[in-house]
């Protein structure tokens, strides 16, 4: 089973430090990552900068489709407009039936504001509390949701890169 977390931060920089944090608990094996991005967000700017990690994944990551879908359900749709929000809204409940539901998006959405970054990964067998312990002192909040194996094999079937 997959987990989808999101580390989120108290600045705009915390994201990217943390990064370091996770390539040391995967070099350790307390962690498997499928695929990572990060969300920058300073301070006075409308949307945030997203960047995915696909240097820190093997292959079988989600790709940039996924990160790029979950952050325009996140991030941008919510300014675009109520069309263009009910549509995305059909489409973003697709992702609940993969693990990813409504809760998750509007939690992540209402914590990761102007000022703040976040870490999303998704990952498999990690050790909880080395990795929690490694974020101790980062001021990290940790949002999650749980991808069972089919959930998983749904997403990558849906926006694998091609190999």
């Amino acid at each position: 089973m997959a987990t989808l977390t999101v580390w989120r931060f108290d600045d705009a920089a915390g994201a990217e430090r943390a990064v370091t944090t996770v390539e040391q608990l995967q070099r350790q094996e307390l962690i498997q990552l499928h695929d990572a991005a990060t969300v920058t967000w300073e301070a006075g700017k409308k949307k945030p900068k997203t960047r995915h990690l696909a240097d820190m994944t093997g292959r079988g990551a989600l790709g940039g489709a996924f990160w790029g879908f979950l952050f325009g359900l996140i991030f941008f749709i919510p300014v675009l407009g109520l069309a263009v929000g009910a549509a995305a809204g059909a489409i973003g409940g697709s992702l609940a039936h993969v693990g990813i539901d409504k809760d998750f998006i509007e939690r992540v959405r209402a914590e990761v504001r102007p000022g703040s970054s976040a870490l999303f990964l998704l990952t498999s067998g990690a050790v909880a509390d080395r990795v929690h312990d490694a974020f101790e002192g980062s001021h990290a909040q940790l949002i999650e949701t749980n991808l069972s194996e089919s959930d998983e094999q749904a997403l990558r079937e849906a926006f694998a890169d091609e190999a």
